[in-house]
């Protein structure tokens, strides 16, 4: 078994014996964290622990009599196993296209580190994801910064730290770029359709195409480098021809640049690519199939092409853990109760210890559907088990007292009593990121484990 205790200053696996002593450490670790002994700077070491031994052993490490109010909090399990599987995965689907990875998808140090020692790049979108970047040695030309609308600040820190590529979408930002940034290395960020997207990034940037000609006339004028094109087909896109569509308009772009005297050599195809979790209609392999072969038909090797992978890498690496913290019964007379059978409504009302103020913000800025799964009832433990008992149909709320705090109106699981678990697959993307700690409800802890035994000698 592996020690998931902090080890100060250092990435280290280290392996141990015995099941009792996982569950010793992890109260040891609660007690130090309210104790307040652990550095700012420590890393968490990592398990090479399948996800089910971990949410088993942090479970068993509870004592149901304590009073320590921070121990059932919910929690994460991260496998940088399944982040390691994406990026081969990648490699292999898409060799030409190299990876830069969407921080704001899921800024988590232990990822970063990984991709930074896979040799990924970052698309980072202001200072400090600029500066977390740098601060793990990563060389400034796997930096693009990625926001066509930048901060006066912002640019000049990129100036000063040697980051040159960056977007832009309007004459306004060439200006202030000239101004603090005139070494920069542009990337014209273009308009596409985005229409079959759930977020469609398009409302805010890119610029249309019946522009571009003016646009690269002002760059010129300023005497700025404009080294190639980028898009963003929109997050939660679900036509794979969406790629290739966009993938054509750059090339448009491409060659008119060359009546402004520019010999564009970059691409950045963007993001919005599907997690490992969506294996029916939009697909990683469906979308790298579109992508890869018309880039390839349309752009020579000479020119290199990125990425900006998000949701892609982290999306099915993350597993939540929640406790239910309370239930409530919807009384119906008899009459109600029928209709309630016929119409399907609700039972149960069960409260969690995480919500759409903290994890399951997702639900509300990514209109992600996530789905409740027994982890442990009565004291045994479900994960990923197929349970016989009577299910109903339940609503799932989390712990604030705002009304909109509401996971899932409809959920079908046995009964639940307070302390019994829950867990939620897939919530790496736009999750723990934009999470707050809105009434006084922190956020929910991560530990870390690799079901890649080669993840341990990439730190």
């Amino acid at each position: 078994m592996i020690d998931i205790s902090l080890q100060q200053d250092q990435f280290e696996v280290v392996p141990t014996l015995v099941q009792p002593t996982l569950v010793e450490v992890l109260k040891m670790r609660a007690k130090a964290q309210m104790a307040g002994l652990q550095s700012s700077k420590s890393l968490p070491q990592v398990h090479t622990l399948p996800i089910a031994d971990m949410l088993a052993a942090r479970l068993a490490s509870f004592d149901p009599e304590s009073e320590d109010a921070e121990a059932e909090n919910a929690f994460y399990v991260a496998d940088l196993g399944e982040v390691y599987r994406q990026h081969l995965r990648w490699k292999t689907l898409l060799p030409r296209i190299e990876p830069f990875f969407a921080m704001k998808c899921n800024p988590d140090p232990m990822v970063m580190r990984l991709l930074a020692s896979l040799g990924a790049g970052f698309d980072c979108a202001s200072k400090n994801e600029i500066q977390s970047v740098l601060d793990l040695g990563v060389d400034p030309s796997r930096i693009i910064y990625a926001n066509p609308c930048k901060q006066n600040s912002f640019v000049k820190y990129a100036y000063n730290n040697n980051v040159r590529m960056m977007t832009f979408d309007n004459a306004e930002e060439l200006y202030k770029i000239k101004r603090f940034h005139p070494e920069a290395q542009l990337v014209l960020r273009i308009l596409t359709d985005d229409s079959k997207s759930l977020c469609k990034l398009g409302l805010k940037f890119g610029a249309p195409l019946d522009t571009t000609a003016s646009l690269l006339a002002t760059a010129q004028g300023l005497g700025l480098d404009v080294i190639g094109i980028s898009f963003h087909v929109g997050s939660g896109c679900f036509d794979a021809n969406a790629f290739g569509e966009a993938v054509i308009r750059a090339r448009r772009v491409f060659d008119q640049a060359k009546d402004y005297g520019f010999d564009f050599k970059f691409l950045d195809v963007g993001g919005g690519f599907p997690s490992a979790h969506v294996t029916e209609g939009i697909t990683f392999e469906k979308v790298a199939s579109i992508l890869g072969s018309t880039v390839d038909a349309h752009f020579g090797p000479e020119v290199r092409v990125i990425a900006e992978p998000g949701r892609y890498y982290v999306g099915s690496a993350f597993t939540l853990a929640t406790q239910v913290i309370a239930r409530r019964t919807i009384q119906h007379d008899a009459d109600q109760a029928l209709d309630n059978a016929r119409n399907e409504n609700p039972s149960h009302m069960y409260y969690i210890n995480d919500g759409m103020y903290g994890s399951f913000n997702c639900i509300m800025f990514d209109h992600q559907v996530c789905e409740p799964h027994v982890l442990l009832r009565d004291g045994e433990f479900a994960y990923q088990q197929e349970l016989m008992d009577r299910r109903s149909l339940a609503s799932v709320w989390g712990p604030t007292c705002d009304s909109i705090d509401c996971i899932t109106s409809k959920a079908s699981l046995p009964l639940m009593e307070s302390g019994d678990w829950l867990y939620f697959e897939n919530m790496g993307a736009y999750t723990i990121t934009a999470a707050s700690q809105f009434n006084g409800f922190k956020k929910s802890e991560i530990l870390y484990t690799t079901t890649e035994q080669e993840v341990t000698f990439h730190f």
